[in-house]
């Protein structure tokens, strides 16, 4: 592949959705674009490259950045995180609102896994907090990820990373050579595409935020204004979580439990419409 069809590639990601495509671009092109190539009836990624920049189709172009920004997920991803939703966030969330419900933006859902995960440990929460109900809400850019996660099927692979064997036997039915989320578990949750890039500022409240292992991919000003404009969306005693490797850039929040990267917005920052 050429040096400019790469850096056209690159270019394309990032004026779309913000993310910026780092280690062998090469390869990861090759990889995620060869099916596409060929569904277009393409000889390669490269020539698929050129009828774009050529063509300027629209409907080729969503298809490439979606190709391109599949995410990397797993269920309960850094097991302390979740830990500490389940005994910690939860419960106070649900102790401090009449109705006991606890709005959940999983941001940057990719698959489902982060959604699915939330609402096994609000089954578990309610233990300690009978009042406590969920809405979780999952959104992506990938229709094909979102697809996906609607269907709540996901293979033997996919369930061995992350969760446990008793979560796996209460929550999910064995379908052939996969595994079917419960229906208990579907109806805690609700997907829509969307765009980090677009103003948030206009969404309702919710009360916990989760956008992990998804700003580490924009460049550091991106990641800024995507956290920045979270900000309006969150209850005042609600909490954002991001990954364990991304470091804070909005100065809307402060820390709550750093060593987990669990935030809080600061007083000043004005609320959301509901």
């Amino acid at each position: 592949m050429t040096p400019g069809s790469l850096d056209f590639l690159s270019e394309l990601v990032r004026v779309r959705v913000g993310i910026v495509l780092k280690g062998e671009k090469a390869f990861m092109a090759e990889t995620r674009l060869g099916p596409l190539a060929r569904r277009e009836g393409l000889e390669s990624v490269e020539a698929l490259l050129i009828d774009l920049r050529q063509s300027r189709d629209e409907r080729l172009a969503k298809a490439v950045v979606e190709a391109m920004t599949l995410a990397e997920t797993s269920f309960f991803r850094d097991p302390a995180v979740f830990s500490h939703i389940r005994d910690v966030i939860l419960p106070a969330l649900a102790a401090a609102r009449p109705d006991g419900m606890v709005r959940v933006w999983c941001a940057g859902c990719s698959t489902g896994q982060e959604a699915y995960s939330i609402a096994m440990l609000a089954l578990q929460a309610q233990a300690a907090a009978p009042n406590l109900k969920i809405d979780i809400i999952g959104t992506d850019i990938s229709h094909r990820a979102l697809e996906k996660a609607h269907s709540g099927i996901f293979t033997q692979f996919e369930v061995q990373r992350g969760l446990p064997i008793r979560l796996l036997l209460e929550h999910f039915e064995k379908a052939g050579d996969t595994w079917r989320v419960s229906d208990r578990l579907k109806q805690a949750v609700r997907w829509r595409q969307l765009n980090l890039l677009e103003d948030r500022r206009s969404v309702r409240a919710f009360d916990l935020v989760l956008c992990r292992n998804v700003v580490r991919y924009f460049e550091p000003e991106t990641a800024k204004l995507v956290l920045e404009q979270m900000a309006p969306a969150l209850a005042p005693d609600g909490r954002l979580v991001l990954g364990m490797e991304e470091t804070l850039t909005a100065s809307a929040f402060e820390p709550a439990e750093s060593s987990i990267r669990v935030y809080r917005r600061k007083r000043q920052v004005s609320q959301a419409a509901a």
